[in-house]
C-alpha cells in the first residue's frame, strides 16, 4: 500500500530525514519507534503532504505521490492523526468531526457526510453523547477519540497516528491502543508513531527503529520486543513480554 524509498526532508539547512526507506502492506499495523527528535513526526508529516520532501520517492497504492499536498493525500485515502491532537478547541465535537470530511465530501453530499458521522458515533458512543460539547473541554482520552474520528471521517485506507498516547493516563492509553487494534480488524491499515515502544510493538505486526533521521533496524514486532538493543534503548529496565493487546 505504501512504499518509501530514500526519502529526504529538511527544514531550511537542517536535514532531518536521511534516505528513509520503508513499506506498509495493506491490513498491517506498522510501528515507528525511536527517541524524541529522531525524525518520526517529520516522516509522518512528509508522507501526509504537510511537509515537502527534498528527495526520494513515496508511492501510495501504486501512485507516485511525493510532493503532493495534504488535501490531495486525504482524497487518495491517507489520513493523519497529528501529534497533540490539534483540535479546534472553541468548536463542538461534531464541528471538529465534520471538518475531517471536508476533502472527502462535496458541499452537496450531505447524506454521505451524515452517514460517515453516524459511523463515528457508532464507533465512539461517548462522542455521540458529547456532540455539542466544546472540544477543548473534553478529557485527553476523549479528545484523542475526536482526533481519530476526524481522520476517519475521510474514510481513509491508511491512517497514520502520531503519538496517540501522549499525555494520557495508563488506563486511557490501553483504551486508545485497543482502538488502534480495532481499526486494523475493520480493514484499516495503520502506521503508528508511539513513544511507548513496548505498547506499540505489542499491537503491531512489524516495526522500524528510527534514529537521527535514519531507519536503523526493521523486523517483526515480536523480534523487536526481544531485541537486546531495542530493550536497552526503548523498553527500559522493567521490560517484560506483553500479550494483553492481542493481534
Amino acid at each position: 500500500m505504501l512504499r518509501v524509498r530514500n526519502l529526504e526532508a529538511s527544514y531550511g539547512a537542517l536535514r532531518v530525514l536521511h534516505g528513509v526507506s520503508l513499506h506498509v502492506a495493506e491490513g498491517e499495523i506498522v510501528a515507528l519507534i525511536g527517541a524524541n527528535g529522531a525524525g518520526k513526526s517529520t516522516l509522518l508529516n512528509t508522507l501526509a503532504g504537510l511537509h515537502r520532501p527534498s528527495g526520494g520517492e513515496i508511492e501510495f497504492q501504486g501512485e507516485a505521490v511525493a510532493g503532493i499536498n495534504a488535501p490531495a493525500m486525504v482524497r487518495r485515502g491517507c489520513a493523519l492523526v497529528p501529534e497533540g491532537r490539534q483540535l479546534f478547541a472553541p468548536l463542538t465535537v461534531e464541528e471538529n468531526l465534520l471538518l475531517g470530511g471536508t476533502t472527502r465530501f462535496r458541499f452537496r453530499q450531505r447524506a454521505a457526510q451524515r452517514a460517515a458521522l453516524a459511523e463515528i458515533y457508532d464507533r465512539f458512543p461517548v462522542l455521540a453523547e458529547r456532540r455539542q460539547q466544546l472540544a477543548g473541554t473534553l478529557s485527553g482520552g476523549e479528545q484523542q477519540m475526536v482526533a481519530i474520528g476526524r481522520a476517519l471521517m475521510a474514510r481513509p485506507r491508511l491512517i497514520m497516528l502520531d503519538e496517540p498516547s501522549m499525555g494520557l493516563a495508563p488506563l486511557v492509553v490501553r483504551n486508545i491502543l485497543q482502538i488502534v487494534v480495532t481499526l486494523r480488524q475493520q480493514r484499516n491499515t495503520v502506521l503508528l508513531v508511539e513513544q511507548n515502544a513496548r505498547a506499540a510493538l505489542a499491537i503491531a505486526d512489524r516495526g522500524y527503529v528510527v534514529e537521527t533521521g535514519r531507519i536503523t533496524l526493521a523486523a517483526s514486532a515480536a523480534e523487536l520486543l526481544h531485541h537486546r538493543e531495542v530493550q536497552r534503548a526503548y523498553l527500559g529496565k522493567e521490560y517484560r513480554r506483553i500479550d494483553e493487546w492481542g493481534r
